[in-house]
């Protein structure tokens, strides 16, 4: 793996988790290290970091307060 690929990834907390739990990883980038990106999008899918995802948490944070208050009073 290139110098820049292991910055990248040890400088980001959810890609080097993702790297140790999906180790088949390490020989894609060793042969192709512009899949990093590939690897993030696939990270963000599994972690489930997208925008949308984010909205989703937003969504369901709000209804919880919501349903909350609708108890309280």
């Amino acid at each position: 793996m290139n110098v820049e690929t292991q910055i990248k990834v040890r400088n980001n907390p959810y890609l080097y988790r993702y790297l140790r739990d999906n180790s088949a990883w390490y020989k894609v980038l060793n042969r192709h290290p512009e899949a990093i990106k590939d690897m993030e999008e696939e990270m963000k899918a599994t972690y489930h970091l997208n925008p949308s995802d984010k909205i989703d948490d937003l969504t369901r944070k709000i209804e919880k307060i919501r349903t909350f208050m609708d108890i309280i009073q």
